[in-house]
């Protein structure tokens, strides 16, 4: 299977070799900040399977789960594009919004849901962990 993406402005373009690891929607602050409100979601892939081409920044961080956190947006519109954990470096998460195909970015659960405003809306039937859940056992 091969997944495409990228940038708003088309300056960072991505390809992926790989079936998506499991996808998540994530109510942490630090996503509130990065989505303006309304939390990330993540669909998630062996790192080396990812190939990128175009100029990435990153903003490094420690998140409340204690990780430190790499957050890869576009240098030249800011578009948010990857996130990473440093004790997790197997695997790297990406923006559903910036997947070619974001039927890609259906979540299979909301994560730090303890963290969500009031108003946040979760769909019906989807699990969901007030704080950050144990890593996923590989598929198969």
């Amino acid at each position: 299977m091969t997944i495409n993406g990228g940038c708003r402005c088309g300056a960072v373009r991505y390809r992926i070799e790989a079936e998506p690891l499991f996808t998540r929607h994530c109510w942490c602050r630090d996503c509130q900040y990065i989505s303006a409100g309304a939390g990330t979601v993540n669909v998630f892939f062996p790192s080396e399977a990812v190939k990128v081409e175009g100029a990435l920044a990153d903003y490094a961080s420690k998140a409340e789960s204690g990780n430190q956190m790499h957050r890869h947006f576009c240098a030249a519109c800011g578009t948010p594009i990857f996130t990473q954990s440093e004790a997790r470096r197997h695997s790297i998460g990406v923006r559903a919004g910036s997947l070619d195909d974001p039927e890609l970015g259906k979540p299979e659960m909301a994560i730090w849901t303890s963290s969500a405003p009031s108003w946040a809306v979760f769909a019906e039937g989807l699990p969901q962990e007030p704080k950050q859940p144990a890593p996923v056992k590989p598929k198969g």
